[in-house]
């Protein structure tokens, strides 16, 4: 069944590719044919299978257009299923010193992050697979995707993932679960305090630094969506009045305005609702949120740190901001911890996919979301070693900021030599 959903899934993902590009498409048999072409059949729209009758618009689409979307409907149909058997049968999120789950209650909460993880991936896939064709990530997948994140955080805490520090002196024998659920025990989300204790600060109302911290997140994501580029020829204080001039006459400002608004709402009511003993909302909802949101923070300012020291020091844009964009939407999901893991994983595939791109002489520029969302799935299924080895780094607090901060600097530095040896070889 799993593998079905998936092949269908699948072919709503090669929609949304066509659909949602900046120059979209007509290669799906779920949307409109192209002119001149035989009107599509039936079995067109069966998943894999019809990719096979497709093939009579290579003339349109080019040969071998149809391959791509074919495999990408297989992987769909095979990797949901995997993904079911290794978050849920065999529990491989969870460190391995604990029993197979079979309280009801952990059960749903597993389920809870594996629809949450599809999702993730699904939208992670549809980004990647424009940013490889056009080099954009449209704000029409990753804007949905994190309101999508952050919703499920606060109706779904326990989607996040788990963040579980098993002291030594715990006895681990068979019937943990059901101790840990008579004594009413909480699951350890990876909250954004974790692996410490949540603070009573971060609480709801009446706790006001943690409403601020929310709602500075919100508008800071908010705010880096409207249409902004300052040309400097002038001077600053002219490319700044031509901005605000700009941003004026433009309705995309005034919606956008008008959404952070509507969420500032909305992030005010679970705040209150967490201090009300509100039954409408979960009861960790509140953390949940503010979870999300630090981790939207946190992985759309990290991409744009490197983005905006990268074009600084290169003088030329060194990252697009569609992937500060995907990465702020991957934050809603996975929370702070894992973007610090992610960040550092995909340059690995990056840097192995750019020396075999120059080897071929295929041109300097390479789409970085794909490697992203790949350092993102690396995150996810290997997750249990990656919190167990990075927990007491990420327990360091404000220095592993300053720490992070240094090596910022470090990669400041490090473009910057590269610059001046380039420029002094003539290369």
């Amino acid at each position: 069944m799993l593998a079905a959903l998936g092949a269908v899934v699948g072919a709503g993902v090669n929609l949304a590719i066509d659909r949602l590009a900046w120059h979209p498409r007509r290669r799906s048999p779920w949307g409109p044919r192209p002119e001149g072409a035989a009107a599509r059949r039936w079995f067109d729209r069966v998943p894999i299978a019809g990719w096979l009758g497709m093939r009579r618009e290579s003339s349109t689409h080019g040969a071998l257009f149809w391959l791509r979307p074919m495999l990408l409907e297989v992987c769909c149909a095979v990797g949901l299923p995997l993904l079911y058997w290794w978050e849920i049968v065999h529990a491989a999120l969870l460190p391995p010193v604990l029993p197979a789950p079979a309280v009801p209650m952990v059960l749903v909460i597993l389920h809870q992050q594996y629809i949450a993880h599809v999702l993730l991936l699904m939208l992670m896939l549809t980004a990647s697979m424009i940013d490889v064709d056009e080099k954009i990530i449209p704000d029409t997948i990753t804007v949905p995707g994190t309101l999508a994140g952050l919703l499920l955080a606060t109706l779904w805490p326990h989607s996040l993932p788990p963040a579980w520090v098993i002291p030594a002196e715990v006895s681990l024998d068979g019937g943990f679960w059901q101790l840990f659920v008579d004594a009413g025990g909480e699951w350890p989300i990876l909250h954004a305090a974790a692996p410490n204790d949540w603070p009573a600060w971060l609480d709801g109302r009446p706790h006001g630094w943690s409403l601020a911290i929310a709602l500075a997140c919100w508008w800071a994501w908010s705010l880096a969506l409207l249409p902004r580029r300052l040309h400097t020829r002038h001077g600053y204080c002219r490319a700044w009045a031509l901005l605000l001039a700009r941003l004026r006459r433009q309705a995309e400002t005034y919606a956008t305005l008008i959404g952070g608004l509507i969420g500032s709402v909305l992030i005010l009511l679970v705040w209150l609702a967490d201090g009300g003993g509100s039954g409408l909302l979960p009861v960790r909802a509140w953390q949940g949120l503010l979870t999300a949101l630090s981790g939207l923070a946190a992985g759309g300012g990290i991409i744009w740190t490197v983005r905006i020291v990268g074009t600084a020091t290169l003088r030329r844009e060194a990252m697009g901001f569609g992937d500060v964009t995907l990465m702020a939407m991957i934050g809603t999901f996975v929370g702070w911890q894992s973007c610090l893991v992610i960040f550092f994983l995909a340059p690995v595939a990056g840097l192995i996919v750019g020396v075999i791109q120059l080897a071929l002489s295929r041109g300097p520029e390479i789409p970085y979301g794909p490697f992203l969302c790949l350092a993102t799935i690396v995150t996810l299924v290997a997750w249990s070693p990656i919190w167990d080895w990075g927990w007491p780094i990420f327990s360091m607090g404000w220095t592993l900021a300053a720490i992070l901060a240094a090596c910022m600097a470090l990669m400041a530095l490090m473009l910057g030599l590269w610059m001046t040896l380039r420029d002094a070889l003539g290369i």
